[in-house]
């Protein structure tokens, strides 16, 4: 009896760890910006390698292993909220036909690139009425 009981107990834990363990798994592939109106993982050996225009972020970071960043596009100007939403401080900005380029640190997400004004690992771009927010960096138009 007192097998039986020592053995369902086993079971039981290693069931709760394998649950765990998938849980902290689908965790990390949630995406890292809310939805907007268009969403691109960046997939393959590089952040630029291959662009995935999907409409379930989720989904299909979950199913891509190889995700190396993602960028979203938003109506309006929402440099602020997304800023202040990731915490992040401001490295340095451009602008380049009406569109200003923010380059930020933020300490809440992983990694970054070097650039030569610093490290950086959340890039804001706004103009024309919208708002495309990437990390590490935008790929692509905007």
């Amino acid at each position: 009896m007192r097998r039986a009981m020592f053995a369902i107990k086993t079971m039981g834990i290693f069931a709760c760890a394998l649950f765990l363990s998938a849980l902290c798994y689908a965790l990390r592939r949630l995406p890292v910006f809310e939805k907007g109106d268009a969403y691109e993982l960046y997939l393959g050996s590089s952040s630029s390698a291959q662009v995935l225009l999907t409409s379930d972020p989720a989904l299909e970071k979950f199913l891509h292993g190889g995700v190396k960043g993602e960028s979203v596009r938003y109506e309006g100007d929402r440099f602020e909220e997304i800023r202040e939403k990731f915490h992040a401080e401001l490295i340095f900005t451009e602008t380049c036909a009406g569109v200003t380029s923010y380059y930020l640190f933020s300490p809440d997400l992983g990694g970054g690139v070097e650039l030569s004004e610093g490290r950086v690992n959340l890039h804001i771009a706004v103009g024309h009425g919208q708002t495309a927010a990437g990390t590490p960096l935008i790929f692509g138009g905007f």
